[in-house]
């Protein structure tokens, strides 16, 4: 079920590395590819009242797999980014909670 959530970067350059970055990201957590979402958020900056350039910044949103995977994630995500010639991007992870996650009305604890 992890989400990617991304801005500042192009709707054609993520779907250029979503393959090969959503297998490496099934090998890491064990899980099935279709268990990933990549969405591009459009994003408007805004800095000393001018439209900028939105910085690439990934959130993740998950159920919580470990200091080790979650290292292992945020390397591969760097990883094909920056093979899109993007020289920086940062990834940040939210967590979700079992308790407080229901799929059609059904708790997943």
């Amino acid at each position: 079920m992890p989400q990617l959530l991304i801005r500042g970067i192009k709707p054609e350059d993520v779907c250029e590395i979503s393959k090969p970055l959503v297998e490496e990201l099934a090998e890491i957590c064990e899980c099935e590819t279709d268990n990933f979402m990549l969405e591009c958020l459009h994003t408007t900056s805004i800095f000393d009242g001018k439209v900028v350039e939105t910085f690439p910044f990934i959130e993740v949103v998950w159920f919580e797999r470990g200091q080790a995977v979650r290292d292992q994630f945020a390397e591969a995500v760097t990883k094909h980014v920056r093979a899109l010639d993007i020289p920086e991007v940062e990834v940040a992870f939210r967590v979700f909670r079992e308790d407080s996650y229901y799929i059609n009305g059904v708790c997943c604890l």
